[in-house]
């Protein structure tokens, strides 16, 4: 070969890395050109799809291409968080992670079928699911004060409805600030309060998106959030009633598989954050009985992540709680 061929062929092999790379960057500049798919590891009608929903409208307004909201649920959200893991990184397929699937569930499960902290990137939060303690009618409970002396003075007596595995982490965080409930597990919200109401059991602990559903009806004593709610006028927090620091919620935040390109975790979190400064976003949340997420940047978020991971694992522990 002579010397103009070998430096043809040199020049061509030093372009071949950049003409491989075109696409790629070309591909995640102009994203999305196509529908992106957003799995809700719950059933639909839940608070969580709906919310999803609205965050999938949004999205596909803002960026111009569908986003789709898939349900996959089953086994506590471990079906549908897996797949989501074994997706492909290509911004394609999210997750609307929860605390049940990303917090709970591995220390419930000895195997969930993937890795909360190894197999996602965190994208954005994007709301708080706040709890309420609640007392039925016929309970003669009109204070979390007096709930909290007759949990006291009759310990394990006063029955408790357990709707969800979030709400017996409240109640487990309750027994240890010495408020002795004793916890009735039950299939879902509609069966608690219904249990509830008719005088079956004296006490709720459930979502205040389930809980605000029969007001009037049930006597809402305490919301877990460090601050009041503006969707629970009146209530104060269960800190402001002699349980000092008492703060817990549920959350939702949009994730992506592992090792999705950082240029379309940025837009994605972009976009989020747009969608969550609306007023009329702010309003769906409320209505909802969600409360707006604290902004955090990537690093502020993974950290919180890992500190809601290692909480939820060590009451776990503590109460030796076991899967559903």
């Amino acid at each position: 070969m002579n010397t103009f061929g070998r430096r043809s062929v040199l020049a061509l092999l030093a372009a071949a890395p950049a003409a491989l790379l075109a696409p790629a960057a070309l591909a995640q500049s102009d994203y999305p050109n196509r529908p992106v798919k957003i799995i809700v590891a719950y059933p639909a009608g839940q608070s969580t799809d709906i919310a999803t929903r609205y965050f999938a409208q949004k999205l596909t307004q803002a960026l111009g291409q569908s986003f789709v909201v898939e349900n996959r649920p089953g086994a506590s959200g471990n079906i549908g968080t897996a797949v989501a893991a074994r997706s492909a990184p290509d911004g394609y397929t999210l997750i609307m992670g929860a605390s049940g699937t990303h917090a709970m569930n591995p220390a419930l499960f000895e195997n969930p079928g993937f890795d909360a902290e190894k197999d996602f990137d965190a994208i954005m939060l994007t709301a708080l699911i706040p709890f309420a303690i609640s007392a039925g009618p016929k309970a003669n409970i009109n204070s979390l004060s007096e709930l909290i002396a007759l949990a006291r003075k009759t310990p394990g007596k006063v029955d408790t409805a357990i709707p969800s595995v979030t709400g017996q982490l409240v109640l487990e965080m309750l027994k240890q600030r010495d408020v002795p409930l004793f916890g009735v597990k039950f299939k879902g919200s509609a069966d608690a309060m219904t249990a509830t109401l008719g005088g079956h059991v004296s006490v709720l602990i459930d979502t205040v998106a389930a809980t605000r559903t029969q007001l009037g009806k049930i006597n809402v004593l305490a919301v877990t959030t460090a601050q009041p709610m503006a969707s629970m006028p009146g209530v104060k927090t269960a800190s402001e009633q002699g349980l000092a620091n008492f703060n817990i919620a549920a959350w939702n935040a949009l994730m992506a598989p592992k090792g999705v390109p950082p240029e379309i975790q940025a837009k994605l979190s972009a976009e989020m954050r747009k969608i969550l400064d609306l007023p009329e976003t702010q309003k769906a949340l409320s209505d909802l009985g969600f409360e707006r997420a604290p902004v955090m940047n990537t690093n502020e978020l993974n950290a919180w992540l890992r500190e809601e991971r290692r909480s939820y694992a060590q009451t776990i522990k503590t109460a030796q709680m076991k899967p559903e």
